[in-house]
């Protein structure tokens, strides 16, 4: 049995949730391959090659997948697929813009957002918003797996194994790259941060999520927030954490004036500690926090900051 695991990579390095992702494939059992697509790809591919329990890098590098696009990434796993029983990708925003389409191509159900595995085609992951956990046997050949990194360690490290260079070149030109705007930030990105403080619609006003910037600065954290918060304009879709905004696990969470609903629960009730800071002492964030502070966020932040 061999597993075809497609890497992720931003600006020229290998993302830490490949890592993740990894030891999720280790955990289904045969040969793991990584492919990494894109281009001056050299780096990643030596950095995928260190990665424990990876026995080959499978390298394809070209213009054509510089961007990631859907068609041209999709063509390429799907010419790779004969070789694998097992396709996984991370459930991040690129693997949810290609799987989908591997999926359809190979005719097979996706299995989504896997958070344990229990054998080579036994597989856990959530549904409802994360209120309840889906145990699902998979019967296909062929089997369209797309983790969440948050589920799984980081595997260790090896000495490099075998890169191999893939010679196919996708033709298939039905979307473009046009450009991007990339948030700047001094700050850990939000889905790796070992410690994240988010605000929510009690923080009143964009202006308020400063409150938040010393203890971010003191704590090394990231700053997220509700989509409560980002719906009313507060702060931008990139920091929003939930089951629309970014799924995030850190050794330590703070929610600052966030009810917890369901769909911020979603995103973030797999974090260690949790601690809730919230006037309203029946609020649903303090059903899942490991320390809840009751009162006025305005006086109790300031506090905090002080203290820290």
């Amino acid at each position: 049995m061999s597993i075809l695991l497609i890497a992720e990579h931003h600006q020229g390095e290998l993302s830490e949730g490949t890592a993740h992702a990894v030891t999720a494939a280790r955990a289904m059992g045969g040969d793991i391959h990584v492919l990494v697509a894109g281009e001056n790809m050299d780096a990643v591919a030596q950095a995928a090659a260190c990665l424990k329990g990876v026995q080959q890098v499978r390298v394809a590098d070209h213009a054509v997948y510089g961007h990631a696009l859907a068609e041209p990434m999709a063509d390429l796993v799907v010419k790779l697929a004969a070789d694998y029983e097992h396709i996984v990708a991370l459930a991040t925003t690129g693997g949810k813009n290609f799987m989908p389409r591997v999926a359809a191509l190979l005719d097979v159900d996706q299995i989504s957002d896997i958070m344990e595995v229990h054998a080579a085609d036994e597989f856990s992951r959530p549904i409802y918003a994360g209120n309840a956990i889906a145990r699902v046997k998979v019967s296909t050949p062929k089997k369209v797996i797309t983790v969440r990194g948050t589920g799984f360690d980081a595997t260790g490290e090896q000495s490099a194994c075998d890169i191999a260079t893939v010679d196919y070149v996708s033709d298939l030109a039905l979307s473009e790259f046009v450009g991007e705007e990339l948030a700047q930030s001094d700050r850990p990105e939000l889905t790796a941060a070992r410690v994240v403080i988010s605000g929510g619609r009690g923080m009143g006003n964009g202006e308020n999520f400063k409150l938040l910037e010393g203890i971010a600065d003191k704590l090394n954290a990231a700053i997220g927030a509700s989509r409560a918060a980002v719906d009313a304009g507060f702060v931008p879709n990139d920091m929003q954490v939930g089951q629309t905004g970014k799924v995030v696990a850190p050794d330590l969470y703070i929610a600052v004036g966030i009810s917890g609903q369901i769909q911020h629960l979603a995103g973030m009730k797999d974090s260690k500690v949790i601690v809730a800071i919230n006037k309203d002492d029946e609020a649903p964030i303090f059903q899942v926090a490991d320390y809840g502070l009751v009162g006025d966020l305005f006086e109790l932040v300031p506090e905090l900051d002080k203290a820290l």
